[in-house]
């Protein structure tokens, strides 16, 4: 693995830190870096999937008030208007534009948002189960079941909070209206704390939940930009909130999806303790960013 470099980058609210991985050379896409970003999830989920894409330069970063990236404006919450005037200073600060860029979950919607803006800095985005409910045909219901993580999280904290996530996350198929008559699951079902530990600054719960689930894609600057955008979705996610939302944006986009191997982090190979299938995820990935040339 090449060495990695990291920097800070001072923004408005927030100091940010992002790596840099020189590549090797070697490859086919010339000299475009590869820009691999999540959201809430920060730099260090991405080691397995950056180790294979050695031949080209990767560049990676910790979203504002996550990890390393600290925020000093009090600011409660993030959007993803924030997030992708971020991710535009970082591009500009590494001199990578026009960049590849690999988003998932969170950070597909901030890229959605950064590409709306910016095309001209994201020659190809990958965009992996950008969980916008507003393109949901149970809207409705998905924004309530949002609002309720943040609610419980605030009121319960962390552990009643997360194991309501797992249940939601995962369920297959659309939210009912009567979804807040099912019993709440047990923080202990999941091996979470059931103590509430006081804390309120979670970047899931607390920073970005609202904003990245109530984003709507602004459809039209997106068809009209040069920026190529794949929609990818999760092969074993179908049915899933993310992968379900995946597909809508694709149908506002008029594209079809491209299915990636395993679930929502099939890129993992070990990262928080999760398991993908991460050679075959970066191997379909490479594919489709040479589909670009």
């Amino acid at each position: 693995m090449p060495e990695t470099e990291t920097r800070t980058l001072s923004v408005s609210g927030a100091t940010l830190a992002y790596d840099v991985r020189e590549g090797t050379g070697g490859g086919t896409d010339g000299d475009a870096v590869l820009f691999l970003i999540g959201s809430p999830m920060d730099a260090s989920g991405f080691a397995t999937l950056a180790s294979h894409f050695t031949d080209r330069t990767i560049l990676t970063y910790d979203p504002r008030g996550v990890s390393r990236s600290t925020r000093d404006d009090g600011a409660a919450e993030s959007t993803p208007q924030e997030h992708a005037d971020d991710l535009r200073r970082v591009i500009e600060a590494a001199g990578a534009g026009p960049v590849d860029m690999f988003a998932s979950s969170g950070g597909a919607v901030n890229a959605l948002a950064l590409v709306a803006r910016h095309p001209g800095l994201v020659r190809t985005l990958v965009a992996h189960e950008p969980p916008t409910a507003q393109v949901l045909p149970d809207r409705e219901a998905a924004l309530e079941v949002c609002a309720d993580l943040r609610t419980t999280y605030l009121r319960e904290g962390f552990g009643s909070a997360m194991a309501k996530f797992i249940a939601v996350s995962s369920r297959k198929g659309p939210f009912t209206a009567d979804w807040a008559d099912a019993p709440a699951p047990s923080p202990a079902e999941f091996g979470l704390p059931t103590e509430d530990d006081g804390s309120r600054d979670d970047p899931l719960f607390g920073q970005n939940i609202r904003g990245c689930t109530g984003f709507s894609p602004d459809f039209a600057a997106l068809r009209a930009a040069s920026t190529r955008i794949v929609i990818a979705v999760g092969q074993e996610s179908a049915g899933e909130f993310a992968a379900r939302a995946g597909v809508g944006v694709a149908e506002g986009l008029g594209v079809e999806p491209t299915v990636f191997p395993s679930h929502h982090g099939g890129f993992l190979g070990g990262e928080f303790g999760q398991h993908g299938a991460p050679d075959e995820f970066a191997k379909t990935l490479r594919q489709v960013l040479e589909g670009s040339r």
